[in-house]
C-alpha cells in the first residue's frame, strides 16, 4: 500500500502529542476553543437534493457555487496540491468543490483545539493520539451524518471498519483508508511492502551470496565494502524519532512473535533473536560497513540516496513510496537495479512475519463540528470509497488515462505508462494516480499491472506468503494522557536512543551495558503496567475480532 514516509506518521506519541492531550483535556475540544461552534453540523438540503439510499448525494447536489473547504493534513510532507492534476481536477469538477490543504505537525495541530479556527476536515495518522480518541468532543458522527445527508455512504464503508472505530457513544467519528480485514489479507490482494534489496551488480559479482545467517551477513558487507568502495554497504529507512526500518519492521523480517505462547503482550524489542542480530549490525559498523550518516538522514536524505542506487544493500520498508526513486535508479541503470532477496533470517527457524496495513488503516480522516458543508464533505468520503473514486485514485480516467480489458483487468494508456516508468517526478505532478489515496485500499491495486512501478514489481512477488496480520496489535497503547502513556513515550524515546546506541557500541562491553540500562529504564518506568494494559487491550482486539 501506498504510505509515505509511515514511519514518521506512526511511532508513539510524541512530546507535543502530549501536548495536545494536555490541550485537549483542558478545553474539551470546546470553551472558547475548537468546539465553541459545536452545535454547527446542521446544513439545509432545500434547492440542493432529495437524500436517496440506492444514489450517491453528490450525483444529486444541484449547488451551483462552488463549496470551499480546509482540509487539515497532519504530515508536513503531504502535497498540498489541489484541481491541477488529472486526480484532484477530477474531483473539483464532480464534487464541485475546491479544497485548500493545510499541513503541519502535532504543534500545529494543537493551535487548531486552543484556538478558534477549525478546518472543515482534520486527517490525522494515529490511532492511538489523543485527537481520535476525543473526537466526539469535535468531530460529527459519519453514521449521523449520513443519515442525514448520504445513505449512500453506508454501502461504500467497510462494515467491519466501522465497527472498529466505534466510540463509547456508538458513533464513529473517523474513517480511515488502507483498512484490511481478515478476507482482504485472505484475498492475496495485498502486496507486502518490506524488502531486502541489493543491487544486482553487487549480487551478481559477488556470486549471488546467501545472506541469511549472521556470519554470512558480516562477510558479504565486507566484500561489498572490498569490491565497491564507493557504495554504502547496507542502508535502512530514516529513522527520526522512531526505529525506521531496524525496530519493529526489522522483527517482523525476522519472524519474531507477535505475543507470547499464552497470548500475552510480548517485548519484541528484548527477543534473543532479534538482539542477535542487533549484535551482528553492531560488529558490521565497527568494521566500518555501516555508514554513521544513515542514523542522522532524513526522509529526503535517505530517498536521494535511494534514487542514486547509493546503497548496495537496504532493508527497505514502505517499497511503493519508493517506487518511483527506485524506478529512476532502474530506468538509468537497468543492470545496476534493485531486487529483493531473503536477506537476512532467523536465528532460530522463524519465519518472515510481514505486516502491512491492518483494519486500524493509516490516515484517519474526520470532518469537523465547525464544517462549512457537512453534506458536501461527507460526499467526499463516499465519494471516494467508491468505485469511481478508487478507479480515479489508482489509474486516472477511463479512455484518457487508462483502458478496461475484457477480463476486468487495467492498464494505463502506453503514453502514461511511458511516463511512470520515465518520469515518476512528472508522473507524480501532473497526474497524482496512487499518491492522493485518503480512503484508498489495496484491493483496486491488484486490478492492474500498472499499479506499481516495474522497480518493485519482483520485490512484492518475492513477499507473497510473507504478509501475517498484526491485528492483535493494533491501538493497544496506553491511553492517551494516562501516567503510562507518558511512561511510554519516554520509553520509546529511549528505545530510539538505545537501539542506535547498541547498533554503534564500540565493543560487546558496552552493547551490554547499554542493554541492560534501557532493561533498568523498563523497569523504573512501569513497564509492567504498560504491558499488563496492552495485554487487556490484545484480548479485547481478539473478541472484536472473533480471534481465540
Amino acid at each position: 500500500m501506498l504510505k509515505l514516509n509511515k514511519s514518521l506518521a506512526r511511532k508513539g506519541i510524541t512530546a507535543c502529542a502530549a501536548l495536545l492531550t494536555a490541550a485537549l483535556v483542558v478545553t474539551g475540544c470546546g470553551g472558547s476553543g475548537g468546539g465553541s461552534k459545536a452545535a454547527k453540523g446542521d446544513v439545509s438540503l432545500d434547492n440542493r437534493y432529495t437524500v436517496d439510499a440506492n444514489t450517491p448525494a453528490w450525483k444529486l447536489d444541484k449547488k451551483e457555487e462552488a463549496t470551499q473547504l480546509t482540509w487539515y493534513v497532519n504530515a508536513d510532507w503531504w502535497n498540498t496540491d489541489f484541481g491541477n492534476d488529472v486526480v484532484t481536477k477530477k474531483i473539483k469538477e464532480d464534487l464541485n468543490i475546491d479544497i485548500k490543504f493545510v499541513t503541519g505537525d502535532d504543534t500545529k495541530l494543537n493551535t487548531f483545539f486552543a484556538g478558534s479556527d477549525m478546518p472543515d476536515l482534520i486527517t490525522v495518522f494515529d490511532a492511538n493520539a489523543a485527537v481520535v480518541q476525543k473526537a466526539s468532543s469535535w468531530a460529527l458522527p459519519l453514521n449521523e451524518l449520513a443519515e442525514k445527508y448520504d445513505p449512500y455512504f453506508n454501502k461504500v464503508a467497510a462494515q467491519d471498519t466501522i465497527n472498529w472505530f466505534k466510540q463509547a457513544d456508538g458513533n464513529t467519528y473517523g474513517y480511515p483508508n488502507y483498512s484490511n480485514t481478515q478476507a482482504d489479507y485472505d484475498s492475496g490482494n495485498i502486496p507486502a511492502k518490506t524488502a531486502f534489496a541489493i543491487r544486482k551488480d553487487v549480487y551478481e559479482a559477488l556470486g549471488k551470496p546467501s545472506i541469511g545467517t549472521p556470519e554470512e551477513f558480516k562477510s558479504v558487507m565486507q566484500q561489498i565494502k572490498t569490491q565497491f568502495p564507493d557504495l554504502i554497504p547496507f542502508g535502512f529507512n530514516s529513522i527520526g524519532e522512531g526505529t525506521g526500518s531496524l525496530g519493529d519492521v526489522f522483527q517482523d523480517f525476522l519472524g519474531v512473535p507477535l505475543e507470547t505462547e499464552n497470548g500475552e503482550f510480548y517485548n519484541r524489542n528484548l527477543d534473543e533473536d532479534y538482539l542477535t542480530w542487533l549484535k551482528t549490525l553492531n560488529q558490521v559498523h565497527q568494521a566500518g560497513n555501516i555508514s554513521d550518516d544513515s542514523f542522522a538522514d532524513d526522509g529526503p536524505a535517505f530517498e536521494e540516496k535511494v534514487k542514486s542506487g547509493k546503497y548496495a544493500t537496504m532493508l527497505l520498508d514502505g517499497t511503493p513510496q519508493q517506487g518511483g526513486n527506485l524506478q529512476i535508479f532502474a530506468t538509468a541503470h537497468p543492470d545496476q537495479a534493485y531486487l529483493a532477496i531473503d536477506g537476512p533470517q532467523s536465528t532460530v527457524g522463524n519465519t518472515p512475519k510481514l505486516n502491512q496495513s491492518g483494519i486500524t488503516g493509516w490516515m484517519i480522516s474526520f470532518i469537523t463540528k465547525q464544517c462549512k458543508d457537512p453534506a458536501k464533505a461527507l460526499q467526499i468520503f463516499t465519494y471516494l470509497l467508491d468505485e469511481e473514486g478508487q478507479m480515479l485514485m489508482n489509474y486516472g480516467i477511463e479512455g484518457e488515462t487508462y483502458t478496461k480489458n475484457a477480463d476486468g483487468t487495467v492498464q494505463f494508456t502506453p503514453e502514461v505508462k511511458e511516463l511512470q516508468q520515465t518520469d515518476a517526478d512528472k508522473f507524480k505532478k501532473e497526474y497524482r494516480m496512487g499518491e492522493f489515496m485518503f480512503f484508498g485500499h489495496d484491493r483496486h491495486k491488484a486490478l492492474s499491472a500498472d499499479a506499481f512501478p516495474e522497480s518493485i514489481k519482483q520485490m512484492q512477488e518475492w513477499g507473497k506468503g510473507k504478509l501475517v496480520p498484526h491485528f492483535i496489535l493494533e491501538n493497544t497503547n496506553p491511553d492517551a494522557g494516562s501516567p503510562e502513556a507518558r511512561s511510554l513515550t519516554a520509553i520509546n524515546t529511549t528505545w530510539n536512543t538505545t537501539m542506535v546506541s547498541l547498533i554503534r557500541s564500540k565493543n560487546d562491553g558496552e552493547f551490554e551495558s547499554t542493554l541492560n540500562n534501557y532493561k533498568k529504564f523498563l523497569d523504573d518506568n512501569g513497564w509492567d503496567s504498560i504491558m499488563k494494559i496492552r495485554t487487556e487491550k490484545m484480548k479485547a482486539n481478539k473478541e472484536k475480532l472473533g480471534l481465540k
